[in-house]
């Protein structure tokens, strides 16, 4: 219309351009973020421009074209965004974050006096965002860190008691410092009531509070709009560590996953009790439920912290994360073994522990795979979690998936150091059996450490005398792994092989009284199997406290006076009945002895046997004097049974007074901190 081309068009740009880049440098002023009706006229007059190519008037053209609209009695840019990105190119941005963060933290001002609005309303946020964003596009990285870096200093000092009120840092103010984009337009618009929950109740705003407020807000919208978010995994960790920020603002991060999972690592301990809003852990669960398996390596990093949960102490980060993939393993299971596998860790291996009973059939999925595979530590792993599987894998399909495994592993002639654990579950498996146990029986006799005796166990219904004949042989010569073997043996329970290795078991230590510990061993793991043994473990016990080695009575002594399980109590107190009605040996009774005061038990029933080991060792000067020397010794390694002894003589000095002699009294008074013991 006005004739313009080429580079006069380019010309009127640049001056237009320039007209608008004033209207957002003085939409910074005091206000609302608007232009006044004056202000409006002077950078876009109404007439024609002299001097300025024939251009018409530029206020009716840039409200055609809609660049600003009405508003009030002034005028507005129609879109925010642009209005914020201009007025941000303009901002001075360390003179806007001391304005509004820096001066209250530094403690060199304390706002506006009550009653006054304070000069920067919340909603024009946008700006101050802006120019935030545009310091790293135009001087870098490093200098955007050094101004989120101050910011969480001051949130941290912001968040610290402070004199005015609301001096204390909320979790609400952590929700509404990372809202999204959308929430941040509609503050714009205006005061929102959320904005004045900090407002003290005498009446106008609390500068600390509001300061507060700005620092959250700044660092959780800018951090979740820079590209990449990596140049400030610093200041992520330290948020991470002392202030409260929401899932959605550690789910939003532009970071690699390895990084977010590693930040959230550190928030966890954080949480609230279970139930609450706002819990990472929850957002976790979400986040598993919906990608299991893109997200259960990242959970297995953090077997390595033990960091107690502040809502559930006895909770860590390294349970909380084992509990999360046990509970969601359902959704991607064949992928959780191998995340366990890749992971190499403790808590991993007592997860493959639990899926080992609880998914028998994944994890002979597992085992196939990596009895397959080419990497040595898979092989391995396949023999391990093999042995582990194959007592719950009933199933004929899951027991096929053995079978494929084991022949895989024996059909590679570099991996022989593993071909025991192959021919133990081809042993176990009624199928191969017959064709196997030779070779197997002759590897057990060599001492395989991968062909443990429970899955010779197994063949005990079917071929009982070449089973036997091997456990003797292996029993009757020094076996350094007796121990592990009998161990082993200690979980066959039915009736007529259990029978029987329990007659091995008393051949092998009558012949070899050194291997008393490893037989107390086998009779502790049997008593754990309650009444159901008692036919095996009676005659065996009768016989070792009759003509057993004296070695094995002091090993057995604490086995019984131990607590042990629900189900095997009543068979330990029983036995302990037996081997004290006849025991002369005092080292036996002091074993008994030792055995309670190094634990504690039910009160009345270690009361009971502390005086009846005093009964037997008191027969004789010596006994009484050894009773004496082991009280003291108790004492003063276990307070808390010089504390119990103390008052067991206190309650009933009577019964008390044939036993505990007078150095042995005082003794165990000074220890229990001055409880009188004395008759």
């Amino acid at each position: 219309a006005n004739g313009l081309r080429g580079t006069a068009v380019r010309r009127l740009a640049a001056r237009v351009a320039g007209q608008v880049h004033e209207a957002a440098r003085r939409c910074l002023g005091p206000g609302q973020g608007e232009l006044d009706r004056a202000a409006f006229e002077e950078v876009f007059p109404w007439g024609a421009l002299p001097g300025r190519d024939g251009c018409v008037a530029l206020a009716p053209a840039v409200l055609a074209e809609g660049l600003l609209v009405p508003a009030g009695p002034g005028y507005r840019f129609a879109h925010e965004e642009v209005a914020d990105w201009l007025q941000g190119t303009h901002l001075d941005v360390d003179g806007a974050l001391t304005s509004l963060v820096h001066r209250y933290a530094d403690g060199t001002d304390d706002g506006p006096p009550p009653g006054r609005a304070l000069l920067v309303p919340r909603h024009r946020i946008g700006p101050v965002l802006q120019a935030l964003l545009l310091l790293e596009r135009q001087r870098g990285t490093a200098e955007l860190a050094a101004r989120l870096s101050r910011l969480t200093e001051a949130m941290e000092v912001l968040d610290a008691p402070g004199p005015g009120p609301g001096g204390t840092g909320s979790r609400a103010e952590a929700r509404t410092a990372s809202c999204s984009a959308g929430e941040v337009r509609a503050r714009r618009a205006g005061p929102a009531a959320g904005d004045q929950q900090d407002t003290p109740a005498a009446g106008g705003p609390d500068p600390r509070a509001d300061a507060r407020w700005w620092a959250r807000r700044l660092v959780g919208e800018v951090l979740t709009r820079v590209p990449d978010a990596r140049p400030y995994l610093d200041v992520l960790h330290r948020l991470a560590a002392r202030c409260p920020f929401p899932p959605e603002f550690w789910m939003a991060l532009p970071l690699p996953e390895e990084d977010r999972y590693d930040l959230l690592r550190a928030v966890v301990p954080h949480d609230g009790p279970p139930g609450t809003e706002g819990r990472v852990l929850d957002a976790v669960a979400e986040r598993l439920a919906a990608e299991p398996a893109a997200v259960q390596p990242h959970l297995t990093r953090w077997f390595t912290d033990e960091s107690p949960l502040r809502a559930t102490p006895d909770a860590t980060v390294a349970s909380a994360a084992q509990a999360l993939l046990h509970t969601h393993r359902h959704r991607a299971i064949d992928d959780l073994t191998e995340a366990l596998a890749d992971c190499a860790h403790t808590r991993a291996d007592e997860l493959l522990g639990a899926l080992a009973e609880d998914e028998p059939s994944a994890m002979c999925r597992a085992v196939d795979r990596w009895a397959h595979d080419d990497r040595a530590a898979r092989r391995v792993a396949a023999v391990v979690w093999g042995l582990r599987t194959a007592r719950h894998a009933t199933g004929d399909a899951d027991r096929a998936l053995l079978r494929y495994a084991a022949g895989a592993l024996l059909a590679r002639p570099g991996d022989s150091s593993l071909h025991g654990a192959a021919l133990a579950l081809l042993v176990r498996d009624p199928r191969t059996r017959d064709r196997h146990l030779p070779t197997a029986l002759k590897a057990f006799a060599e001492g395989d450490p991968w062909l443990p005796a429970s899955a010779l166990a197994a063949a005990l219904t079917t071929h009982p005398e070449l089973v036997l004949g091997a456990f003797r042989a292996r029993l009757c010569g020094p076996d350094p792994a007796a121990g592990d073997l009998l161990r082993d043996l200690a979980h066959v329970t039915s009736p007529v092989p259990a029978r029987r290795i329990a007659g091995l078991v008393r051949e092998h230590v009558e012949q070899c009284p050194e291997a008393a510990g490893a037989t107390a061993a086998y009779v502790e793991l049997l008593l754990e199997h309650g009444p159901d043994v008692r036919a095996v473990l009676f005659p065996l016990v009768t016989a070792l406290l009759g003509s057993g080695p004296t070695e094995v009575r002091r090993a057995l002594a604490p086995v019984f006076a131990a607590p042990g399980g629900e189900a095997s109590r009543p068979l330990r107190a029983e036995l302990l009945d037996r081997l004290l009605a006849r025991e002369q040996d005092p080292g036996v009774v002091e074993a008994v002895l030792r055995a309670v005061g190094g634990r504690c038990g039910d009160p009345e029933r270690d009361r009971h046997l502390v005086q009846r080991a005093g009964l037997l060792l008191g027969r004789t000067p010596e006994g009484a004097t050894r009773y004496d020397h082991v009280l003291v010794d108790l004492a003063r390694g276990a307070p808390e049974f010089a504390g119990r002894l103390a008052r067991w003589i206190a309650d009933a000095p009577q019964d008390w007074a044939a036993l505990v002699g007078p150095s042995a009294r005082r003794t165990v008074e000074g220890l229990a901190g001055g409880v009188p013991v004395s008759v």
